[in-house]
């Protein structure tokens, strides 16, 4: 008995990939891992309850939104833009690598312990904080956009608070998120 597969094509972190014949029910937590060698994303649950997993889909709208690669087939991303954690930060023609301003803060804020639950939370902050360069919120608005933007991100060792911070502190560094007046 074979296993049918179906051709897939798409970008990741900005190198295209494919196609590549790829079984039709592989979930994308497992393309990631096994085909494309990017671990970052972390299988949790594994019923997409967690967020650990998700990755981060950018559309040609100009919108992106997180999407949970445990619970959604490889075949769903075919012809799509995909951002993951390995993606954000930089490195130089050195070999430097500069940290995303998320990343760097979660780090400066002590905000993971075993740091399973992290890329879903970098993906998530990331994303907000790409929607409030588009349209800054006024600063009696900014706990409840963190609140809405991690709400879904469950950690076990607890470390919502100091993700929160690190948040509301990137936010709060980061020139034009924040609007003047209400």
């Amino acid at each position: 008995m074979s296993i049918k597969t179906q051709p897939l094509e798409l970008t990741i972190n900005n190198q295209h990939y494919g196609p590549l014949d790829v079984p039709e029910g592989l979930m994308m937590i497992d393309f990631l891992h096994e085909y494309v060698a990017l671990t970052g994303s972390r299988l949790g649950c594994g019923q997409g309850i967690c967020h650990a997993c998700v990755a981060i889909v950018d559309h040609e709208s100009g919108t992106s939104e997180e999407v949970r690669t445990c619970i959604t087939g490889a075949h769903f991303f075919n012809g799509k833009k995909v951002r993951t954690v390995e993606g954000h930060a930089k490195t130089d023609d050195k070999g430097e690598v500069t940290l995303s301003p998320v990343q760097q803060a979660f780090l400066e804020h002590y905000s993971f312990q075993c740091g399973y639950c992290t890329p879903g939370f970098v993906n998530a902050a990331t994303l907000l904080l790409e929607r409030l360069e588009k349209n800054p919120i006024a600063l009696n608005e900014l706990e409840g956009a963190i609140e809405a933007a991690l709400e879904n991100h469950i950690c076990r060792c607890t470390g919502y608070v100091r993700y929160y911070e690190a948040v509301r502190d990137v936010v709060m560094k980061t020139p034009g998120l924040i609007r003047e007046h209400a």
